[in-house]
């Protein structure tokens, strides 16, 4: 499939608005289809920013009178702090000192590129609610501008514009949003009633939206999505595992929250009691990931991509690339790799446990069974450690996921038992005989089992199982600390005000402060030893 695309971008609009050494400069330079920003701030050299790099417009600094003028050729800022010029997509955005005045201008340029959406067009067209992700300057906007303007030609849309960057500035749209009606927004804050106004005063069919980044706003677009309106919105985030922990805006995806499941429901599915699970259903049907301006990754099914992301079975995306020659080809992500021909030997049963030589208590696999390469000298290359499918039955999956990660092995955690070259099991449900263990060891499937049910116990089974000449230390309680501080983690970002965690050691609390900041949380230590904890919170 062959792309045609037009560029429109004004930029002798924008130009005119700044001093003319700069003009001269931006001149010399001759990269205008690659000019991304220019940005002037008091007291420094202006710059220009490329798509490939940065550059010095001249030696002399920005004076206050050039910010001034340039803010003269402007239209008027608004409470965002952004301006643009009458009927062109530039953005100019301001920075303020104390008192008010600008002092630093960043002048984005505009350009409505015509025949990018073709890349997602059946998408677009499909219906479905879609929403993007992507980093900024990425072309989340100019992509949002060119759904409208497909769509208008067939349906009623409305833009709700909110800095804009969609329509243009000034009263009249700019003629890339083609027949689509376009709503300002007068107070970003305001961003969300102005959303529910559009559906409630002219019956779009579609609505479009640019940078849904508070709660209000995820709670408006939910609410128009199940009015019946196809929903077209870009979100602050790259991909959909970050947008998860976004508390604020994981509501477009169904949003989690932390759910206690039964003795049973737990075994069953091998995995903790507390898990997370999608809390509602999602208010977008698609999700596209913009990686690059010619590469996208498609969840065609938010449902299924979230709920299979929560259990730990991601599923892949589709990825859709635009080449030199503006041909587009679709890639299937690669399904996870098949075993390697060696498979474990059957009808083996190994159990963890102190064994006579091996001071780390690891299982030790009788040499008729082995389960990994060689051994060869460690001048020799090693050879490629074979892939091994395991069925965890009351073992949680993810802890397993996770030792395998730390070991760089690749062990694949599978759900059926008859996917599996080798069964992991815990002390007591071997000893209760149960029917999965039981009909493992008819089909003479090697079944290992574990004392506890712990990332290190894990460890030790995967360092063995591949002959890894690692040290792996027992640190059970280490284990238990990090769960209940995933789970303090969960609550937290689910609203909870804060929680104390259970008096520990310095070197848990350690732990549980490194865990606390990773996610982006507040978490301080209380009390005099023995009895000294951490909270985690809000900042």
């Amino acid at each position: 499939m062959n792309t045609q695309r037009r560029i429109t971008d004004d930029l002798a609009a924008l130009l005119n608005v700044l001093p003319e050494n700069i003009v001269e400069a931006v001149h010399k330079a001759n990269h205008y289809d690659k000019l991304l920003e220019i940005i002037l701030d008091l007291g420094r050299v202006p710059t220009a920013r490329f798509t490939d790099g940065e550059v010095i417009l001249r030696e002399a600094e920005i004076t206050a009178d050039e910010i001034i003028q340039t803010v003269k050729g402007l239209g008027d800022f608004d409470a965002d702090n952004r301006a643009g010029i009458e009927r062109t997509l530039h953005r100019i955005s301001a920075i303020r000192n104390r008192r008010g005045l600008i002092v630093g201008l960043t002048l984005r340029v505009g350009r409505a590129v015509y025949g990018t959406i073709d890349i997602i067009q059946d998408v677009i067209e499909s219906g479905k609610s879609v929403l993007i992700l992507g980093r900024p300057g990425v072309g989340k906007t100019t992509l949002l501008r060119e759904a409208a303007r497909i769509l208008a030609e067939t349906k009623r849309v409305v833009i709700v514009d909110t800095s804009n960057e969609i329509g243009g500035d000034g009263d009249v749209p700019h003629p890339a949003v083609g027949r689509a009606r376009r709503m300002q927004v007068k107070v970003p804050t305001q961003q969300h009633e102005v959303m529910i106004e559009a559906v409630e005063n002219h019956n779009p069919e579609v609505i479009v939206i640019d940078e849904i980044g508070r709660e209000l706003e995820a709670l408006a677009a939910r609410t128009i999505a199940e009015r019946g309106v196809q929903l077209i919105g870009t979100a602050h985030g790259q991909t959909l595992d970050n947008l998860l922990q976004n508390p604020t805006l994981s509501d477009l995806v169904g949003g989690i929250e932390a759910v206690t499941l039964s003795d049973e429901e737990a075994r069953r599915r091998g995995t903790q009691k507390t898990v997370l699970e999608r809390r509602a259903p999602p208010t977008f049907d698609v999700l596209i990931e913009i990686q690059s301006r010619d590469q996208f990754a498609i969840h065609a099914d938010v449902t299924e991509a979230v709920d299979a992301f929560l259990r730990g079975y991601p599923l892949p995306a589709e990825n859709r690339i635009r080449d030199e020659d503006g041909k587009i080809r679709v890639e299937k992500a690669p399904a996870a790799p098949a075993g390697a021909n060696q498979r474990p030997q059957r009808g083996t049963r190994f159990e963890s446990g102190p064994v006579p030589g091996n001071g780390r208590g690891a299982f030790s696999p009788p040499p008729a069974a082995p389960l990994n390469p060689p051994s060869v000298p460690e001048s020799a290359p090693r050879t490629p450690l074979q892939t091994v499918k395991i069925y965890p039955y009351g073992v949680a999956r993810n802890r397993l996921m996770q030792a395998a990660k730390r070991l760089s092995v690749p062990a694949i955690v599978v759900r059926e038992p008859s996917e599996a070259d080798a069964l992991i099991t815990l002390r007591a449900y071997y000893r209760n005989r149960q029917q999965p263990i039981m009909e493992a060891e008819s089909r003479g499937m090697p079944i290992y089992v574990l004392r506890a049910n712990t990332v290190s116990q894990m460890e030790q089974f995967l360092s063995d199982l591949y002959n890894l000449n690692i040290p792996i230390e027992n640190s059970g309680e280490t284990d238990d600390a990090r769960s209940a501080t995933e789970q303090a983690i969960v609550a937290v970002l689910n609203g909870e005000r804060y929680v104390d965690m259970p008096p520990a050691t310095p070197v848990i609390r350690r732990i549980q402060h490194e865990m606390a900041r990773a996610a982006d949380l507040v978490s301080h230590s209380y009390g005099k030893e023995p009895r000294r904890y951490v909270r985690i919170f809000r900042d």
